[in-house]
């Protein structure tokens, strides 16, 4: 195994066990989380709870990582973008607003 995979699935643990950690917080259950190659979007999320997040988020700053994770996870609580879900990401991320979303 090559020391690239070996530092990758490390990095690929640690940004999961963050999901783990701001679904606990938020009191939300995925019930599924994993990473795959995404070329139009940083993740998604399904209403069966599948959360799926863009392999590329692993080379952005890790705030940046932080918002998507908060972001997609409160899917599990609010559907929408509407006032709720702005709510809710600034009471858990004030500064949500900082962060450029298009991909």
């Amino acid at each position: 195994m090559s020391v690239h995979s070996i530092d990758s699935r490390a990095r690929r643990y640690a940004f999961k066990e963050r999901v783990r950690v701001w679904a606990k917080r938020i009191r939300v259950q995925p019930t599924q989380v994993r990473m795959q190659h995404m070329s139009r979007k940083w993740a998604s999320c399904s209403t069966r709870g599948w959360m799926t997040f863009s392999e590329d988020l692993l080379r952005e700053p890790e705030t940046f990582q932080e918002y998507v994770i908060l972001h997609e996870l409160l899917h599990l609580k609010v559907p929408n973008h509407g006032k709720l879900f702005k709510s809710l990401l600034s009471a858990y991320m004030p500064d949500w607003k900082r962060f450029k979303v298009e991909r």
